[in-house]
Formats: C-alpha cells, structure tokens, sequence
C-alpha cells in the first residue's frame, strides 16, 4: 500500500484516484500517521459482510424470542 500525505493527496488527487480504480491502496497520513486510505470500491454480498459472525456462531444465541400476546385494536378514531 503507497503513503501520501495530505499535502500531496490535495494536489495529485485525480491521479491517485486513477491508481485506486487500477487497484491500488492508497494510506493518506497527517504528520506521520494515518488519516484515511483510499480503497477500490467493488460490489458485496450481505454474505461476505456477515462470514465474521458466522465464525463464532456456537457463541450467540440464535434463538428466537417468544411471540407476544397480541393487543386489542380500538376502533374509534379520535
């Protein structure tokens, strides 16, 4: 992954886009540390997103709450 630092970012931002939609990672950093990286956006699955959770599934509880008793409906309208 290439470091810029803002400075450099602010003026060479088109071509360090142009890099990024190549596939590149770029770190962008503010006196020697990293403020914010600019990464290629590419398409999900909600499957990819949730694959973490997954991993620990025999942690959590999975079990669904029991229904409530349903609540009679008023019917005047005020």
């Amino acid at each position: 992954m290439r470091t810029v630092q803002i400075v450099e970012a602010k003026a060479r931002f088109s071509a360090l886009l142009a890099a990024v939609e190549a596939g590149e990672e770029i770190a962008i950093t503010r006196h020697g540390k990293v403020v914010a990286r600019l990464v290629p956006d590419r398409p999900r699955m909600a499957s990819e997103l949730f694959r973490p959770m997954w991993d620990h599934a025999d942690e959590m509880d999975l079990e669904a709450p029991a229904d409530l008793i349903p609540e009679p409906v008023s019917e005047s309208l005020d």
